[in-house]
């Protein structure tokens, strides 16, 4: 449970037993010791059915988190490299398909193959934007921005997974407020989001987090549509300066894109107008679409889906893959009229562990490639014209210091010491000063 500082809008209960995020906890568990012969027994047998007893956890969560796999591999991992002030201009030609097409499933996969689509990361601009460390954002887990030593190494934003009446800052620090779901329900009372937004004017709003994933906000298409209806209309009847995003799906494949484009067919159908999105939002990670297996699973709603993108552990951290999730969902803007919004990655990062082929050298490698990839890359035919035609605006690193994945950490758990992957993102802002 964390503690919520004076003026917070405390979390409720329910909020607490839904995981934050892709990379919080769904599988904690607590085994107590007790006195008596009975009662030991009692432990023993269902420690023997179950692995563990429940602990502190208010609520059972939704469904287990497969997110990765129970044995390591062993294959080739991709180690991106990349310079801040690369030459060449960026070559991309993506293909636009009409507004009541289907995006073109440049992602699909054979079900039982693995996949294997290679696409060249396009060269970025010569230099990174005069607003550069304003886009870079981190993910805060456990704990409170406040709490980390950040030094000179200061986000220009950052989001926790909840709302505040009173969010930490610091100077040039912004933070996102989010609206958790559960199956379309929100888990913060409408009084406390009003009072928030009506606090907090011109704050940007996530509406859910990963509405796809079964043991995250877990919303079929249309209770993700009732619930964005009605938060928006709240949102800016309380704040008319509020930018409201819609939830990031947790990748984008062509499985994802088929629960995106219903969710936006069914927005019209039921309130007879396009859906309102001030800001557009994703996450771009690189995880296996199978029932059963690890990884992200099936939408809800899809549960039948035999097309998921079958992605290797091998893939996890190939920076080809996030661009072409971004070449893609920028094309399907496009193709719904939505070329003219800003583009954020909320959440993205290396959540398997080391020992599966992800040291910290290579996550480092990671963060520092995509830092500069996300902040340069354009395109001319469907970037955001009015950022240089920029493919996405904003992005946000998981994490802080996740205590289930913490692969990517930027400070180490319980004294929340900098990380080797925290000295390689301090010495790109350095460097890119």
């Amino acid at each position: 449970m964390t503690d919520a500082s004076p003026g917070d809008v405390l979390t409720t209960a329910s909020q607490r037993s839904v995981p934050a995020t892709a990379g919080q906890g769904a599988r904690r568990c607590v085994c107590r010791r007790q006195c008596g012969a009975t009662l030991a027994l009692l432990l023993l047998l269902a420690g023997l059915l179950s692995g563990c007893l429940p602990g502190e956890l208010l609520t059972p969560p939704p469904t287990p988190e497969p997110l990765v796999p129970t044995a390591p591999p062993p294959v080739a991992f991709f180690a991106p490299t990349s310079t801040l002030t690369p030459s060449a201009q960026p070559t991309t030609t993506p293909f636009v398909t009409p507004a009541t097409g289907v995006i073109s499933p440049t992602l699909t996969v054979p079900v039982g193959a693995t996949a294997t689509v290679t696409v060249s990361v396009p060269a970025p601009a010569p230099a990174l934007p005069a607003d550069w460390r304003q886009r870079i954002g981190i993910g805060v887990t456990n704990g409170s921005f406040e709490q980390y030593t950040w030094g000179e190494a200061l986000p220009g934003w950052y989001l926790d997974w909840k709302i505040h009446l009173t969010p930490a800052h610091a100077p040039g620090v912004e933070f996102a407020q989010m609206v958790r779901l559960k199956q379309g329900e929100p888990l913060d009372a409408l009084a406390d989001v009003k009072r928030v937004a009506q606090a907090n004017p011109g704050s940007l709003w996530l509406i859910g987090n990963e509405p796809d994933v079964a043991w995250q906000d877990n919303s079929t298409p249309a209770q993700y549509v009732a619930a964005y209806h009605d938060l928006y209309r709240l949102l800016k009847t309380s704040d008319p300066t509020a930018r409201v995003a819609i939830g990031g799906i947790s990748q984008v494949t062509p499985l994802r894109l088929r629960y995106l484009q219903e969710i936006w067919d069914l927005y019209r159908a039921r309130y007879g107008e396009e859906m309102p999105v001030d800001v557009w939002n994703v996450h771009t990670f690189v995880l296996r679409e199978e029932k059963g297996s690890w990884g992200v699973g099936l939408p809800p709603g899809f549960e039948a889906a035999t097309d998921g993108t079958l992605w290797d552990i091998s893939e996890h951290n190939r920076l080809d893959l996030v661009h072409q999730q971004v070449v893609t969902f920028r094309q399907w803007m496009a193709a719904h009229g939505q070329r003219e919004k800003p583009l954020v990655v909320s959440e993205y990062g290396i959540l398997m562990p080391a020992d599966y082929g992800f040291p910290p050298e290579v996550v480092a490698a990671y963060l520092t490639a995509s830092f500069t990839y996300f902040a340069t890359t354009s395109d001319a035919q469907i970037g955001y014209a009015a950022d240089d035609n920029r493919l996405v605006q904003r992005w946000c690193w998981y994490s802080t210091s996740d205590d289930i994945y913490p692969t990517g950490n930027l400070f180490a758990l319980p004294n929340l010491t900098p990380t080797a992957i925290f000295r390689a993102y301090k010495a790109y802002l350095a460097e890119a000063r």
